[in-house]
């Protein structure tokens, strides 16, 4: 090299040591970036799609990969919409940034639920409040014509007397779900609460010979009496209903009653069917059986929580519930 001097030479070797350096470091610290930009998106709750002017995707995370279907749906607009996909809801959102578009779908599945339960619980507390005069009337009217009906006719207004009962349970039980639970404490005797279920089961009405088999020792409960007998009531028309459509002529209900130093636990099984779709067994206005309005168990479940205990379907070989109600 004509004209450059060793020390210009070291001087520009120097400098590009120095520029690889530079460049490494760049190299290195754009990886962190962008490694860190990734693990930012894979943390996100939603599906997050970054798309290349051509659409191509350039970065997703994994519950975008889950959902490569719904993006093939998915039409860029400036406002945020709604899709659905695969049985669930999701809100879609988007924004541009020179050549890259991000795309965003959160899944408001669970947020739609609850704004379409609200309102079926607003509807029908409504419906609940104009039924309820007229059912008292048929209530009233029914009591002074079994008085006075021929012999051979009482039959028929028990009938009538047991289908406004199932009614107004069904009143009781909605209006309950829309206002929400609370329990008025008081000390009650098991056997004052077991007469009043016995009084629901006789209005209930079934045409099988069912044996209704309850705990025989008397104990005390410190408890709301009128919740606990509509949480029972319930249990007893779901194992009522369950053993009128067995193809046997008869039926066994059976409640078994222990206690520890926390609870009250009572254990209840019928010879009934098996019950189907076990995971919406407590969701409302998701009934498991023809005859159901879906708020039974739901209302059970908040009668119990009412008390500082819970309800729930154990995992044995009967079908079998388990109450508990704080001690």
């Amino acid at each position: 090299m004509s004209g450059v001097t060793a020390q210009e030479l070291n001087l520009l070797i120097e400098q590009t040591y120095k520029v690889e350096n530079d460049f490494n470091e760049l190299k290195a610290s754009y990886a962190h970036l962008q490694d860190t930009v990734e693990k930012v998106v894979e943390f996100l709750p939603n599906a997050i799609w970054i798309l290349n002017s051509d659409n191509s995707v350039f970065l997703q995370n994994s519950k975008a990969r889950e959902l490569l279907e719904l993006l093939r749906l998915i039409k860029l607009k400036s406002d945020d919409y709604e899709v659905s996909f695969n049985s669930r809801f999701y809100l879609i959102k988007s924004s541009s940034y020179k050549d890259k578009t991000m795309i965003s779908a959160t899944d408001i599945t669970e947020q739609k639920r609850k704004e379409n339960l609200a309102t079926m619980g607003q509807m029908a507390a409504h419906l609940s409040h104009e039924i309820r005069n007229p059912i008292g009337s048929i209530s009233l009217l029914s009591s002074t014509l079994k008085k006075r009906v021929m012999p051979e006719n009482v039959a028929i207004v028990e009938e009538i007397q047991k289908s406004v009962y199932r009614i107004d349970r069904i009143i009781k039980a909605t209006l309950m779900f829309s206002k929400g639970v609370e329990a008025s404490v008081a000390s009650i005797m098991w056997s004052d609460l077991k007469n009043s279920i016995d009084m629901s089961i006789g209005y209930y009405g079934y045409s099988k010979d069912i044996s209704f088999i309850f705990p025989q020792k008397d104990f005390k409960l410190n408890a709301d009496k009128d919740l606990l007998e509509m949480l029972f009531s319930n249990f007893m028309a779901n194992a009522i209903d369950a053993i009128e459509c067995d193809d046997n002529d008869d039926g066994v209900v059976k409640v078994e009653y222990e206690k520890d130093n926390f609870f009250h636990k009572f254990y209840i099984y019928d010879s009934g069917i098996e019950i189907e779709n076990k995971e919406e067994l407590f969701e409302a206005f998701k009934s498991t059986k023809v005859k159901g309005n879906g708020l039974g168990l739901v209302l059970c479940r908040q009668i119990a929580e009412a008390h500082g205990g819970s309800v729930k379907l154990l995992d044995t070989d009967k079908k079998c519930f388990e109450i508990k109600i704080a001690i």
